[in-house]
């Protein structure tokens, strides 16, 4: 099954770029990296070699002597099996993260022959990178993060692409959805909080629209988190830790005020416990932090605190997985759900804001009483963005965040159609993608 991913106009940016320099795409396990390259080396070159250290341990000895392109060259050409030509030949580096000098060699691929065009990926590539015995590239690769799929995306994938284009037609010119159309687009997006965004789930919903399949899916991908989490530590107590946070991200999302607390791992849990196993999740891509913003000014990173943030999961779908919340669950947000419900959303949303390219804080008043889920610079102006589960869209919060910051306007992302007034922007959870 042929799936659209916004990755691969990337790639042709990244190829067209004259400046380019060896990619190195990472992102968590099973986000479709392999795919997305492989797609791309298909339409857009004659040829692609490709290597894969996972599935040819052996591959990484050809590293371990010289790792100038002069000398890789001939040798990568007779593993392959195929010429590798300049300008027409993609070569493709995957899982690379399991050959350190590999990594290495991007440097000298850029200083020595930058006319060939080499991409790598790799599914831990943060982890490893602080574990390296060698020296890595830096300045002399371009980086780019892949994520699970987005909303549009989904969409697409579901044969939607009428839906997708309409969303952003209301998008742009802030024109409601005929109630019908909407109505439509709130069950898909319900549907995407259920199946999520990893390929593999969303190519057998598509195929199948069975939600048990889904789940097996799901609960495999988890697994395989959990064997890497194993696998790329060696502190039997480091792995313990870093498991039972991953599994606590549910938990947070449940209370009221979503900001993490130590307490929730266990009773008595302090940050020099933990901090190391929330790093790993967050290197690895299966968690993101978002710190709460000290002050509204720019650039919102120098005033953030680092002792207060969020967590998110990468992807809804595993969310649901990890706590075995049911599909009907999600599709009917059943009252027994009240107190997660608020928290999937935000999760959700801060997914749809990174795939966008957002790099997102919060904001919360010095006495702790109000509190504005995301702030965020849009086209240059700092932005509040406010998320409401449902339709109810009252919120002191961003009221008293607008009387003490003035922003030029503000975005209000609900189950309400879209709209625009009192200075605020309603975008509709399905919608979220078309903030950019």
């Amino acid at each position: 099954m042929y799936m659209y991913r916004k990755t691969i106009e990337y790639l042709k940016k990244w190829k067209a770029d004259e400046h380019r320099k060896p990619l190195l795409v990472q992102g968590a396990r099973q986000v479709g990296k392999t795919y997305a390259i492989l797609e791309f080396g298909r339409t857009e070159y004659d040829n692609v070699a490709y290597f894969n250290f996972q599935t040819n341990p052996a591959l990484a000895k050809s590293f371990d002597e010289d790792i100038s392109p002069s000398y890789l060259l001939p040798l990568l050409s007779h593993i392959c099996g195929q010429s590798i030509a300049r300008g027409s030949t993609l070569i493709f580096f995957d899982e690379i993260q399991l050959c350190e000098r590999a990594v290495t060699s991007l440097k000298y691929f850029c200083e020595q022959a930058p006319q060939y065009h080499v991409i790598a990926a790799g599914s831990l590539l943060g982890v490893a990178v602080n574990r390296e015995k060698y020296a890595f590239p830096v300045g002399k690769i371009d980086r780019y993060t892949m994520y699970p799929m987005d909303m549009e995306e989904f969409l697409l994938a579901m044969g939607e692409a009428e839906m997708a284009g309409r969303i952003r037609e209301c998008f742009t010119h802030d024109r409601p959805m005929p109630e019908a159309l909407h109505e439509a687009a709130l069950r898909l997006y319900r549907t995407y909080l259920a199946v999520g965004g990893m390929p593999e789930a969303v190519a057998r919903f598509a195929d199948t629209h069975d939600h048990i399949q889904v789940r097996h899916i799901l609960d495999t991908i988890m697994m395989d988190y959990l064997d890497d989490m194993s696998k790329y530590q060696e502190n039997v107590s480091e792995i313990k830790k870093t498991r039972i946070t991953y599994g606590t991200v549910a938990v947070q999302l449940s209370k009221k005020n979503t900001r993490f607390q130590y307490k929730m791992i266990k009773t008595g849990a302090r940050a020099s416990e933990y901090e190391n196993a929330i790093e790993w999740l967050v290197s690895a891509n299966l968690l993101a932090k978002v710190y709460r913003a000290e002050q509204i000014k720019k650039p919102l990173e120098n005033y953030k605190d680092i002792d207060d943030f969020k967590i998110y999961l990468s992807d809804t779908g595993l969310l649901c997985a990890q706590k075995d919340i049911s599909a009907d669950d999600v599709m009917y947000m059943d009252e027994e759900m009240a107190a997660f419900k608020g928290g999937m959303v935000e999760n959700y949303v801060h997914t749809q804001l990174t795939r966008s390219g957002f790099h997102p804080y919060y904001w919360r008043n010095d006495k702790g009483t109000r509190e504005v889920d995301f702030v965020t610079v849009l086209s240059g102006k700092i932005i509040p963005i406010e998320v409401k589960s449902g339709r109810n869209t009252g919120s002191a919060s961003l009221n008293d965040y607008v009387r003490l910051f003035a922003p030029a306007y503000s975005i209000r992302i609900s189950e309400k159609n879209f709209g625009f007034e009192n200075n605020i922007k309603s975008v509709p959870l399905y919608a979220v993608f078309c903030i950019s």
